[in-house]
């Protein structure tokens, strides 16, 4: 960080006054995790500075030998986590392995069944305003409006309709179980290739405390960071019969080369993950959020479907008298952050929306266990209930940040931070 304060002052007061808020405020944004020190370290190391177009052993430059040897050890880490035959660590993102895997099988105009935006779905699984939705033609399936699950019944019948080329399975704001088995029933019904997008059950998946799609989908798509816990980027598992269409469409279909640095955070990620540690960790994140689920239901709050069987929880406020736009800054005041989020059904505009979407993946890895959760379930009732008056606000700040440090993250990088001051 010393050649970094003495460069760009305004780069490093950010990265600082990021890690300030990072360590002081509860991380509660299902989506979001903290990824280890090995992690970062790998991703800041020098393999940023290589090219490395192509495969390992099927490079289009020189200079590849150590390119080769993580990207190797990130596939094959990767394979035997989730049972996989063939995976493909290069995509930058979900998004985009999502649209390998697309233009792997489809042609443009072909129809997709996928889950809608609005009930939980994700934004390239077919929204107007994505790509997905720009290429394919996009019917949508969402969930049953009294249990607010995903309703089959409509699944097969919209499949039946509309004969879909594939199936896209998977949600980015879905609190329960998904039952990968009838969607592959569905999708043989039609003649359809299923492609399971877990992005933010990976971990929960890789742990065995979800039940996995890899046995069901001719295609999984995922991210590394949010339950994973590892860098931002993405993954593809498939079957090997699609090995050769899945590589030449991520290279050189839709990226040039790949990010060598963040193939290596993969594969260091992706050894963590093996460990028995990250499947307590798994565990951990699914009790803790049973339990801030209980302590918000018992507080007169309403769940989406319930309640939660994995990491996530998407909380109604409409009996509340507030939008979700509401409750996320009074919280963020509050020390805790959150983001707002569609119920399904929703009668407010998606920049406003009823609902706040919580997780517990940043927290657990934090260390943070029931009795915490408890403790933050009480302050987001206290903010939410008081709609935000700043006297309780204040308090709960004061009281967040003492359990900011009793629960320290990054401690060795504040040490680094604070040496330069």
């Amino acid at each position: 960080m010393r050649h970094l304060k003495e460069t760009d002052i305004e780069v490093y007061n950010a990265i600082r006054s990021e890690l300030e808020r990072q360590t002081t405020q509860l991380e509660m944004i299902a989506s979001e995790n903290f990824a280890s020190e090995a992690v970062m370290e790998a991703e800041g190391s020098v393999f940023m500075n290589k090219y490395a177009e192509g495969y390992p052993n099927k490079r289009y430059y020189g200079g590849c030998e150590y390119m080769d040897t993580v990207e190797q050890l990130a596939i094959d880490r990767l394979n035997i986590l989730f049972g996989s035959e063939y995976a493909n660590v290069q995509p930058h993102s979900g998004s985009q392995a999502n649209m390998a895997v697309y233009f792997s099988v489809l042609q443009p105009g072909d129809t997709i069944l996928s889950m809608n935006l609005a009930h939980g779905g994700h934004l390239s699984h077919g929204a107007r305003v994505n790509f997905s939705g720009r290429f394919y033609n996009i019917v949508h399936y969402g969930v049953n409006r009294d249990t607010e699950t995903i309703d089959f019944d409509e699944v097969r019948r919209l499949a039946l309709e509309h004969r879909p080329r594939m199936i896209v399975v998977g949600a980015s704001a879905y609190p329960r179980t998904i039952d990968f088995v009838s969607f592959r029933m569905i999708a043989d019904e039609v003649n359809a290739y299923m492609t399971t997008d877990i992005a933010h059950i990976a971990g929960l998946v890789a742990s065995g405390i979800h039940p996995s799609p890899v046995p069901f989908a001719d295609f999984v798509t995922s991210t590394t960071h949010k339950t994973m816990r590892g860098p931002r980027g993405g993954f593809i598992l498939s079957r090997q019969k699609y090995a050769k269409l899945i590589d030449s469409q991520v290279f050189p279909g839709i990226q040039g080369g790949p990010l060598m640095h963040v193939i290596a955070a993969k594969a260091v990620a992706f050894k963590e993950a093996m460990s028995d540690e990250f499947k307590f960790y798994q565990q951990r994140i699914v009790a803790n959020a049973r339990v801030l689920a209980q302590t918000l239901q018992n507080a007169g709050f309403r769940l989406v479907s319930g309640g939660t069987d994995n990491h996530l929880m998407l909380v109604d406020l409409s009996a509340k008298g507030l939008t979700g736009a509401e409750a996320e800054g009074m919280l963020e005041r509050a020390g805790i952050t959150v983001n707002k989020n569609a119920i399904p059904f929703d009668t407010q505009p998606p920049r406003v929306t009823s609902g706040i979407r919580i997780g517990t993946p940043a927290l657990t890895t934090r260390g943070l266990g029931e009795a915490e959760m408890r403790e933050v379930g009480g302050y987001i009732v206290e903010v939410l209930d008081s709609k935000g008056d700043e006297a309780v606000v204040r308090r709960v700040r004061h009281n967040v940040k003492g359990l900011c440090e009793r629960f320290p993250l990054y401690a060795d990088y504040a040490a680094l931070f604070a040496s330069l001051e």
